[in-house]
């Protein structure tokens, strides 16, 4: 039976607002799962995306005897800040390596930028030793490493490399630990060209990396696990007025805004273990890298 004319309008307009009042709701975020952005590329086939808890999913990274195991970004960048979650391997973890680092794509090793973040295993009870490095056009040896100030096996912490044409920023829970400094009037290397990946890997490195390889890895022990989560990638932003992030003036004061002096001043007093700007022996034939000296 039809409905009269009056009846009909209202049920139309009850009609309109709902349609109105759906289309002006938020739309729910979408869940951004950790295996769309990453892959492993590498190693052992021990390792696994799992779900740590809600929606939050992880990777357990795994290293036995045969093989360690590594992580690549499906997304590379020129410029950004890149953040990952990571809970290191607990226990005797002496001789293991984790890391997480930057990395271009199809650029012959001899011309390749990097950056590194690597994290060497230590006996049970000794304390981390978190090992950075910075190659450019293939030569590195620019190391800086610091002791962590708390047990990175007993839950998640935030470790970023913050990339822009100003500094490269190493950062634990936010708070920088270094800063590398791009200082092209004087021809200090920096990467500048090289789209970079982020990467991650856990691997054997028992001839060097615990206590110089006095102590090795303990196999008893293996299967070897970290654990990565929450990836994030946030692309350099300029200053108003400028197209992209390279095109920043270098007397431009628009990235040091990024970098916490005094507090970075404060973790390199307390928990810096080396640098190489201050090893005389290892430069005493060939003088300091010119990044090295204030001038």
């Amino acid at each position: 039976m039809a409905l009269p004319s009056s009846s009909s309008s209202c049920m139309h307009r009850i009609l309109v607002l709902a349609l109105l009042a759906m289309a002006m709701a938020p739309a729910k975020e979408a869940t951004a799962y950790l295996y769309d952005d990453l892959k492993l590329s590498w190693g052992s086939g021990c390792s696994y995306f799992y779900m740590d808890g809600g929606d939050v999913d992880a990777l357990a990274l795994c290293l036995h005897r045969s093989s360690g195991s590594g992580f690549s970004s499906n997304a590379s960048y020129l410029y950004a800040r890149y953040d990952m979650d990571i809970k290191l391997v607990a226990n005797d973890s002496a001789g293991t390596v984790a890391t997480f680092y930057l990395l271009p794509d199809d650029v012959p090793w001899e011309y390749h930028d990097e950056v590194d973040m690597e994290f060497l295993g230590n006996a049970t009870g000794e304390p981390y030793t978190l090992h950075t490095n910075v190659y450019v056009n293939g030569a590195g040896g620019r190391e800086q490493q610091f002791q962590l100030w708390f047990d990175p096996t007993e839950d998640f912490h935030t470790y970023s490399i913050e990339w822009n044409p100003k500094y490269i920023i190493f950062l634990v829970d936010d708070t920088p630990i270094r800063a590398y400094r791009n200082d092209r009037a004087r021809g200090v290397p920096f990467p500048t060209w090289q789209r970079m990946r982020a990467e991650g890997s856990l691997w054997d490195a028992e001839e060097w990396a615990t206590q110089g390889g006095r102590v090795k890895t303990d196999w008893a022990q293996a299967p070897f696990y970290a654990y990565y989560r929450n990836f994030r990638v946030t692309p350099c932003v300029p200053s108003p007025g400028v197209a992209w992030c390279g095109d920043e003036p270098p007397e431009s004061a628009w990235f040091d805004q990024r970098l916490d002096a005094a507090a970075l001043q404060r973790v390199q007093a307390a928990n810096m273990i080396y640098d190489y700007c201050v090893d005389q022996k290892r430069f005493k034939d060939t003088g300091f890298p010119v990044e090295c000296s204030t001038a």
